[in-house]
């Protein structure tokens, strides 16, 4: 089917079907509010991961797998060789929508809300990879769409589900540091190639890859290994670089901890490697290597607040608190928080809630809980999303609260394409055979209209582009 001609026919058609699917009541399958039929997206990978989860709640009955790479989906499919296997996501939406349930999409980042804005829009329950979107305004389509239809929504940034980021709220609460100032978050990511020029060469297409389907939205351009697999990440057109594949993670604790909404400036700066020829070696197309972003927010209990990330290698300032041998955060990353009374420290994915200095942990009482916790030490955030499907509730990172930690991830990769493209000027108009700051480019943001208010070329990056015929509508 004509591409534009499926998305307009699915939003018309929106009321036809019920949630629980009709076929299966009186044909001898367990009873639906005991099993939720799925179709799952994206299933190599980071895709099966998820459906490890998924599989230990024993509720999830997978109806279709949808993967335009056979090479990646290959463990998959053999785990499961009953499951019917596409890779055109809208076969699966003709032949299967009313035997299923629920989806899950774990495919690249630019094609989380084409793929899943169909089956939502059908009132399908959707679990979808973080980030939830490539950029801002399909975030915020996601959360309105899934607000309208009534919807069972996650977004798969698992922390949200575990006990860290309900500790830390509990500490924070207890008032024990105080009002929060700021929180500095870092990451060790990019641990696949960024700051990179633009392929030039054209490779040959594996012939397990559907390149067509795999660019989706995005502009048709000859196959290079360069972009895959994983390598996907560090390019604009097709990932959101190191910020997006953790700041869902990490700056998820901030989110749940201090009640954060829209951001209402960032700023960024990074590093470049654009000398020269800017034909020739286009750095433009490739997220940087490094990067530091500053976010401000306005809350309710804090006042401003402001949250700064570090990535590339790039750590923030240790705390004179900590003492040696100590370390802010894990491998992966952390995040610090500065209260007018203390300071707080968490590991990745919210872990490891703690007081600096450390001495504190053995002279105060850990608060009494007071958040519900989510059960299930082995994919408890997916269990958490099949147990409110089937029986109702509320998730952990459901799309009126991913929607917003996403849209202010993405905020941060508006001020780094800001950045970037500035210096890439700068250095045209002057003709600079080396790096030469520019000066800054600091983004003020509306929220409510989704708009930056005082650089206008980044207004182009809040909504995005896409192919002809790939159009969201």
């Amino acid at each position: 089917m004509e591409r534009r001609s499926f998305l307009k026919n699915t939003a018309a058609a929106s009321a036809a079907f019920s949630i629980v699917p009709s076929y299966v009541l009186g044909r001898g399958h367990t009873p639906p509010s005991d099993t939720l039929y799925v179709a799952a997206f994206g299933v190599g990978g980071r895709g099966a991961s998820v459906m490890e989860g998924l599989d230990a709640t024993a509720k999830v009955k997978y109806v279709a797998f949808c993967d335009v790479d056979d090479r990646r989906a290959a463990a998959t499919y053999r785990k499961y060789p009953d499951v019917k296997r596409y890779k055109d996501f809208r076969e699966v939406f003709q032949k299967h929508l009313k035997e299923i349930d629920a989806i899950m999409v774990a495919s690249p980042d630019h094609t989380h809300a084409a793929i899943a804005l169909p089956f939502m829009r059908e009132k399908k329950h959707a679990y979808v990879e973080k980030p939830l979107t490539h950029n801002i305004a399909e975030a915020r389509l996601m959360t309105q769409v899934a607000r309208e239809m009534g919807i069972v929504t996650q977004m798969g940034n698992q922390g949200a589900s575990s006990d860290g980021s309900r500790e830390a709220r509990e500490w924070i609460e207890s008032g024990i540091i105080g009002k929060v100032q700021k929180v500095d978050c870092w990451t060790n990511r990019p641990v696949w190639p960024q700051g990179v020029p633009l392929p030039m060469g054209k490779d040959r297409i594996p012939k397990e890859l559907d390149w067509d389907l795999w660019l989706g939205p995005a502009a048709m351009r000859d196959y290079n290994d360069a972009y895959l697999p994983f390598k996907w990440r560090g390019w604009w057109d097709f990932g959101t670089g190191a910020l997006g594949d953790m700041g869902c993670h990490i700056m998820e604790t901030p989110f749940s901890v201090l009640d954060l909404g829209y951001p209402t400036e960032a700023e960024a700066s990074c590093t470049t490697n654009w000398v020269g020829d800017f034909v020739e070696a286009d750095y433009g197309a490739s997220c940087p290597s490094s990067s530091i972003i500053h976010l401000k927010f306005d809350t309710e209990a804090h006042g401003p607040i402001e949250l700064n990330w570090y990535d590339g290698g790039l750590k923030p300032d240790l705390p004179d608190e900590l003492k040696d041998g100590e370390s802010i955060g894990d491998n992966g990353g952390g995040s610090v928080f500065y209260g007018s009374r203390g300071i707080l420290v968490c590991d990745t994915y919210s872990r490891n809630a703690r007081l600096l200095p450390s001495e504190l942990m053995g002279m105060m009482n850990k608060p009494a809980p007071t958040l519900p916790r989510v059960e299930g030490s082995t994919g408890g955030h997916q269990r958490n999303w099949v147990e409110a499907c089937l029986n109702g509730g509320t998730t952990s990172s459901d799309f009126s609260k991913a929607g917003k930690l996403t849209e202010a991830v993405l905020m941060g990769n508006l001020a780094i394409r800001s950045y970037q493209y500035k210096v890439r000027k700068f250095n045209e108009q002057y003709n600079r055979e080396y790096f030469e700051y520019p000066g800054r480019q600091k983004i003020q943001w509306d929220g409510a209209n989704m708009r930056v208010t005082n650089f206008e070329k980044a207004n182009d990056w809040v909504n995005g582009s896409y192919r002809q015929g790939w159009e969201l509508g």
